[in-house]
């Protein structure tokens, strides 16, 4: 079966890569991918090894090998080298900074009337009620004063 995405190296990212690999400092899974390329490179210099011969070499799954000569041929050495970027942008947290910093306001300020203390399930009524967010469950709002030192007794002076 004939390879669809063919890893030619150039003289200078052949050296390039060699450099790497023989320094032999970085993540693991960069030099990998550099002895990778290496092996698969059907230039004139390489050694053109099937991607089985390569993945017992280096002791990788025959798709990773596929997939870096992939990524080598679709965005260049760079692209190979480096992580895949994320296809699914991260959660938007619910509470940014401004209303992180509404809640540690209204958590340090007094209690409602009737009531000794802040709860969890009053401040995230609180921040609806206030137009902070529109939703809010009280594990978040319990998170986003973890992350602060707001909480009495929580931590000590010394």
């Amino acid at each position: 079966m004939a390879k669809v995405y063919r890893v030619t190296l150039t003289a200078d990212e052949r050296a390039e890569l060699e450099a790497l690999v023989r320094k032999g400092t970085g993540a693991a899974q960069r030099l990998a991918r550099a002895r990778i390329l290496l092996k698969a490179d059907q230039g004139e210099d390489g050694p053109a090894w099937p991607d089985a011969q390569v993945a017992d070499a280096l002791d990788v799954a025959v798709n990773t090998v596929a997939n870096v000569r992939q990524r080598f041929v679709e965005g260049g050495l760079a692209g190979a080298l480096s992580r895949k970027a994320q296809c699914r942008p991260s959660k938007v947290p619910l509470l940014d900074g401004r209303a992180e910093a509404r809640l540690v306001a209204l958590a340090c300020s007094g209690p409602p009337a009737g009531r000794a203390h802040w709860t969890l399930e009053l401040l995230a009524g609180r921040l609806v009620e206030l137009r902070v967010v529109g939703a809010v469950s009280p594990s978040t709002v319990g998170r986003a004063l973890k992350k602060t030192r707001s909480s009495p007794g929580g931590w000590t002076s010394g």
